[in-house]
């Protein structure tokens, strides 16, 4: 039997908002509660700067250096990595967004989504090594007083007290969006300075560990390039080439992307260097169908999974029944299997699995199981290297989405690199995965401390 709540017209939010989310009963209780705790309570309007960015109709796909307009998708409740393969724009076009130009310790915040696991989702933005700006499908949050510390500002988003605030206020109108209007109307307790000083040192120690992480993830790519010689080889673009028709008869392909000179250049210039094995000879090719969903099961990686070194956010939506797994034992991830992103705009992608916990992959992703241990690290910085993504874009298939089939992938050449230099480049990239870990866990207890000292404050 469903259960009506009615609103006296006089306490409508926001004087007009009559959707039923907005009053939800146990979205309520949490907000409720902050305002029992005896604590100071301000909106964020009177603690912050809020601004929300553009989306510059002039800007440049493609471009590799400049300054950084971040995505919703970079937003991940975690601390904004200095470097990584973020979208770039132009001077010009950043100087004209200079109103929403980001500074050091800047809080971004989702505000348009299309569900509710990307709307609210935030980051803390520190020590970038370029300039950055925001589109407006987010806003960035600039504490203005010495009520509130952006660091606990970042670490408070993420508690139940402001998702559940954020889940009630967002509107969904085929995506669900938030205004600035919504946004400056959350409510933030003010916890002693001390605690809020306490907190955002966790926040900046986790910081520390992910600028690590990502110098020591840089320096296993710089040595791969190094030692394959990679850094050094350089192909000049032709305007068009030309494909033998015995070739397109014999290989059954006939678009340009696969006859693309550029994949043979390198395969020749390494194999001046190295060795070439094709994939299978180091690593099995598995592919699954999707599994079953159930309600209880192990944890399903697809690709919104997949992030700079091993999946992250995964087990709180979709499960594979445990028979399903039964049946396809071989489906169910091993530490240091690599998950190969084969369909959709991010192909090649690849991530390690380095968790004990249980988990199968959805039918986009691709297994690679490598024979050995030391493989796995070295085989997921080129198959992310510049030589590996123009593999899987020379072998890709499809014409409104890519994507790129089991057999093709197996007809990938591998330099066969020494045992220490897979060694060396395999244990750079575990380094990485940990002090990333350490980094999560860091934020993680800032955020339930933040709750911790709420809940204790609470007035019965």
């Amino acid at each position: 039997m469903a259960i009506v709540t009615t609103v006296p017209a006089s306490a409508l939010e926001f004087g007009n908002r009559i959707d039923a989310e907005l009053y939800r009963p146990s979205l309520r209780r949490s907000f409720e509660k902050i305002f029992r705790t005896g604590l100071p309570v301000k909106h964020l309007r009177q603690v912050c700067m809020i601004r929300s960015g553009t989306t510059p109709p002039d800007r440049v796909d493609g471009l590799t250096a400049g300054p950084i307009l971040f995505k919703t998708t970079d937003i991940r409740n975690g601390v904004i990595p200095p470097k990584s393969d973020y979208y770039r724009i132009t001077d010009d076009v950043h100087r004209r967004m200079t109103k929403t130009k980001l500074e050091d310790r800047d809080v971004l915040l989702n505000i348009v989504g299309a569900t509710l696991d990307v709307i609210g989702r935030s980051a803390f933005v520190s020590r970038l090594d370029d300039e950055a700006n925001i589109t407006q499908a987010m806003v960035f949050l600039r504490c203005q007083t010495p009520d509130v510390l952006p660091g606990f500002l970042f670490a408070y988003l993420n508690t139940k007290y402001g998702q559940d605030q954020i889940a009630r206020y967002a509107r969904p109108t085929g995506q669900y969006n938030l205004n600035l209007q919504e946004v400056g109307h959350l409510c933030i307790p003010l916890l002693p300075v001390r605690e809020q000083q306490a907190i955002e040192q966790l926040v900046l120690s986790a910081r520390d560990l992910q600028n690590i992480s990502t110098a020591t993830y840089a320096k296993a790519e710089q040595d791969l390039e190094s030692a394959l010689g990679l850094d050094n080889l350089t192909f000049q673009r032709r305007v068009g080439y030309i494909a033998r028709f015995s070739d397109v008869g014999l290989l059954r392909r006939a678009d340009a992307e696969f006859f693309n000179p550029e994949l043979r250049y390198f395969q020749d210039e390494l194999s001046k260097r190295l060795p070439l094995k094709l994939l299978p000879e180091v690593a099995d090719v598995l592919k699954f169908s999707n599994p079953t969903y159930g309600t209880i099961g192990v944890p399903i990686i697809t690709q919104k999974h997949l992030s700079n070194i091993a999946p992250s956010g995964y087990g709180d939506d979709l499960l594979a029944l445990t028979s399903w797994t039964t049946k396809n034992p071989a489906a169910v991830l091993r530490k240091f299997d690599l998950l190969y992103y084969s369909v959709g705009a991010y192909l090649g992608k690849t991530n390690q699995w380095l968790a004990n916990d249980e988990a199968v992959h959805a039918s986009f992703i691709t297994m690679l199981r490598c024979h050995t241990e030391n493989y796995s690290g070295y085989l997921q910085v080129l198959l992310n290297s510049q030589y590996g993504v123009l593999q899987s874009k020379c072998f890709q298939s499809g014409t409104s989405q890519p994507y790129i089939y089991p057999k093709d992938i197996r007809r990938f050449l591998i330099p066969d690199a020494s045992r220490s230099i897979r060694s060396m480049i395999h244990n750079l990239v575990i380094e990485s995965y940990e002090k990333s870990r350490e980094s999560k866990l860091l934020l993680e207890q800032a955020k339930a401390r933040v709750e911790q000292i709420i809940e204790a404050a609470v007035q019965p």
